[in-house]
């Protein structure tokens, strides 16, 4: 009987030391975390919330983790029993510590994209930094898994040689990788290969197999292109490192545009192209950078008019367009109608 009321009083005061223990540590996350929430909205100008977002939930699991730790040498318990707590304990810190890192990685992605937004979307330098960053850390994901499983490996004895050829053995690890998952590798070097030289970056205007689209999301293995009409094409990352496609905001957003109009001999060329620069001038859409109206080609029914004109982004490009060819229709409709395209016929008079 005494043993078991020892037995029992045992269990009570190593369950009171681990109530103890959590709740001081809860205590503990709850007031840092008030804290932060306090200072760090005053102390930064975007990209606050993220930091809480990204760390509460590891930061709990690490310092309640922690706290076990440190009560578990003062628990009276079998010394097997406290071993075999003290490596679960242990393999749960470490799984802790790399959804924390993981979690640093997205905060450093958000404070970015909060960059981008407050740069504009037609920033350059701000889409070229946000590229870098949101491939750079999809692959510092992947890699921050891999130490943490090769991390648990290596607690267990009897696989110990299986978390250090993990770590260490890479070369035989991408040999058998690469014979086994060729086109998920061949993906994962062309997603360092874009990050690093960046052949096209978020928000680029692209033309990928006969489709016009914006660059949407990159991702580890694949790219999504947002089309015009709002589909999504998904295109392997390998694609843009071995075939040829069309970038159109390069180097600059700036993008010229065309509009081809067929009419009549008679058209008066000079007036339609003074007109053509009224509106350019009122519409809002111009650039101010380029324009011209020029006789391109001549049949023998109809002469084709080519109006150029620039505009600051592929979307303002093509309503420029849209509403430079509307007008000067309309133009040729009400003032000369006569310079509308129409068949001709050979009269007697005009018989040799």
């Amino acid at each position: 009987m005494e043993q078991f009321l020892e037995s029992q009083q045992t269990w009570l005061v190593s369950g009171g030391i681990l109530v103890g223990a959590v709740i001081l540590a809860l205590i503990g996350h709850a007031a840092l975390f008030l804290v932060l929430g306090r200072v760090v909205p005053r102390t930064a100008d975007a990209g606050e919330a993220s930091l809480i977002r990204h760390t509460r939930g590891p930061a709990r699991a690490i310092l309640l983790l922690l706290a076990i730790l440190l009560v578990l040498p003062q628990i009276p318990i079998a010394p097997h029993v406290a071993g075999s707590l003290e490596h679960v304990v242990s393999l749960a810190l470490i799984v802790s510590v790399g959804w924390l890192t993981v979690g640093l990685t997205r905060l450093l992605d958000d404070l970015v994209s909060a960059g981008f937004e407050a740069a504009g979307r037609d920033h350059l330098a701000a889409r070229e930094i946000q590229t870098r960053v949101h491939v750079i850390r999809r692959v510092a994901a992947v890699l921050i898994g891999v130490l943490t499983i090769g991390a648990i490996l290596m607690t267990f004895p009897s696989v110990r040689h299986l978390g250090t050829s993990l770590l260490a053995s890479a070369g035989l690890l991408g040999l058998v990788a690469g014979i086994a998952a060729r086109p998920v590798l061949s993906n994962l070097l062309a997603g360092v290969q874009i990050a690093l030289a960046q052949p096209m970056r978020l928000e680029d205007v692209v033309v990928v197999e006969g489709e016009w689209g914006w660059i949407e999301e990159i991702y580890m293995t694949y790219v999504v292109v947002r089309i015009w009409d709002l589909r999504r094409l998904v295109v392997p990352l390998s694609y843009f490192i071995e075939r040829p496609f069309q970038n159109w905001t390069r180097r600059t957003t700036n993008i010229l545009a065309t509009v081809f109009i067929y009419a009549d001999y008679t058209v008066p060329v000079e007036e339609l192209r003074q007109e053509l620069h009224r509106l350019l001038l009122a519409s809002g859409m111009w650039d101010g950078k380029v324009w011209g109206l020029q006789v391109t080609d001549a049949t023998e029914q109809t002469v084709q008019l080519r109006a150029l004109m620039s505009a600051r982004d592929s979307g303002n490009a093509w309503d420029l367009r849209c509403h430079v060819r509307e007008e000067l229709i309309a133009l040729l409709q009400g003032r000369y109608p006569r310079s509308l395209p129409r068949a001709r016929e050979a009269t007697d008079e005009d018989k040799p």
